[in-house]
């Protein structure tokens, strides 16, 4: 029999083995249990491979997948879809962790729910001493959702294979190395297609100082691209156009202030969440 779900992730240099095992395991220990786990190592050169040669021989519903050279994550996931039999696709990050209802849930909605090509959720922010924070997204974003911000969160995504297929999955490129989930996204809204977000916390997501240091300023400028090209696909031009300058300007806070930026307003959306 066919699984139902193809999970798709891409792992690159992992340096904190528990993490990874922590992760996948959040997925093997689903209470939906009719799915196939697609790992894809991008070239990593550290023993992040021998890790998850070790962690496959736990459940056989692991494909264990590996690029010769790092390839970037676009790239990965494309390859892993190849390889994916499921009628729904789901994303999961291998430092992010998943509720055990997350796919039941996501399951049944996009069962119930036949205009809707792709779910998510709210999510936890967390980080080496536990959840601080979260962010909250709208149920179904609008186009103008995308103009301050990526409306849903990539790791907790799940998707109707074909609405994948017709875009074409991933773009691979330099510009959408950091961008490639709002590119993605972005390119699936023009061709009509739409998606929702669970008003629950199903998925929660590492963000800590070392996350927050991995975002360069040439990020910044490929994610301006990125947004200049989906705004006009998606008819938000030319009213998109502060926003797309934002990433360059958000660039140029100091690292520190930003951070204690981001933090305060994700902890007021974590204050808002338990309120609801």
């Amino acid at each position: 029999m066919l699984p139902l779900v193809s999970v798709i992730m891409g792992v690159y240099n992992i340096d904190n083995e528990a993490l990874l095992r922590k992760s996948v395991m959040s997925v093997l220990n689903q209470t939906f249990a009719n799915f196939e786990f697609i790992i894809c190592d991008d070239g990593s050169q550290n023993n992040t491979f021998l890790w998850l040669q070790s962690i496959s021989q736990v459940d056989k519903r692991i494909v264990l997948l590996k690029n010769e050279s790092n390839k970037g994550l676009a790239y990965t996931l494309n390859k892993c879809l190849t390889h994916a039999k499921g009628e729904f696709i789901a994303r999961q990050d291998a430092d992010d962790l998943s509720q055990q209802d997350r796919f039941i849930k996501q399951v049944e909605f996009l069962l119930n729910n036949p205009d809707i090509s792709f779910v998510a959720s709210n999510c936890n922010l967390y980080d080496e001493r536990g959840v601080w924070g979260a962010r909250v997204f709208p149920y179904k974003p609008e186009p103008k959702d995308f103009l301050f911000k990526v409306p849903f969160q990539h790791g907790a995504l799940m998707f109707r294979r074909n609405c994948l297929a017709e875009v074409g999955g991933y773009h691979v490129s330099k510009r959408t190395r950091r961008t490639e989930d709002y590119d993605l996204l972005m390119r699936l809204y023009a061709n009509k297609f739409r998606g929702a977000n669970l008003q629950e916390y199903l998925y929660d997501f590492l963000e800590n100082k070392a996350a927050m240091k991995r975002r360069k300023y040439r990020y910044r400028i490929d994610e301006a691209i990125t947004r200049y090209k989906g705004f006009k696909l998606l008819g938000l031009m030319p009213k998109g156009i502060p926003y797309v300058i934002k990433p360059l300007i958000v660039g140029l806070i100091p690292m520190r202030l930003l951070n204690m930026l981001k933090m305060r307003y994700y902890k007021q959306d974590g204050l808002r969440g338990l309120k609801n």
